[in-house]
């Protein structure tokens, strides 16, 4: 055993027998969990570059250049030939997207995500975000987000 785990165990069971001898206060308890932490275990924040479509006239304007290019990149994937120069974005904006992936999380557990306009998008209401993976600082792919959003005051 490490010795901050003996010294944490110390004094948890020190804690749970009064220190004093007057019985009027009560004893106070130290969870091991309080004093100690489990080397690893921990929540991981997730971060991914994703594209929101289907805004009404509310998306990044043209001038927005990697909007444009992101777009351009997502269609020529699926087979859509377009000049990055020929679009217009004005419903599509550029995102990030952050999520904490909570400590033993296991595959098919849902996440919160939230979803912040990188460029000069007026509002993300009423948008569709695109499939976006989500990266953790190890750049390992942890997990992946899609779907409507919604829109609320922080």
């Amino acid at each position: 055993m490490s010795s901050s785990f003996k010294i944490a165990l110390a004094l948890a069971a020190l804690s749970w027998s009064p220190l004093r001898a007057d019985t009027a206060t009560a004893p106070v308890r130290v969870l091991i969990r309080d004093i100690a932490s489990v080397e690893g275990v921990r929540s991981n924040p997730l971060l991914g570059y994703g594209i929101v479509v289907g805004l009404n006239g509310t998306g990044d304007r043209r001038q927005t250049v990697f909007t444009t290019q992101t777009l351009a990149g997502v269609l020529s994937r699926m087979g859509v030939q377009i000049s990055a120069a020929a679009m217009r974005v004005n419903n599509v904006a550029s995102v990030f997207v952050t999520a904490t992936l909570p400590p033993f999380a296991r595959p098919g557990t849902p996440l919160d995500v939230t979803v912040s306009s990188i460029g000069d998008a007026k509002s993300l209401e009423g948008g569709m975000l695109l499939l976006t993976p989500l990266r953790a600082a190890d750049g390992e792919l942890y997990a992946a987000a899609q779907g409507p959003l919604t829109v609320g005051r922080i």
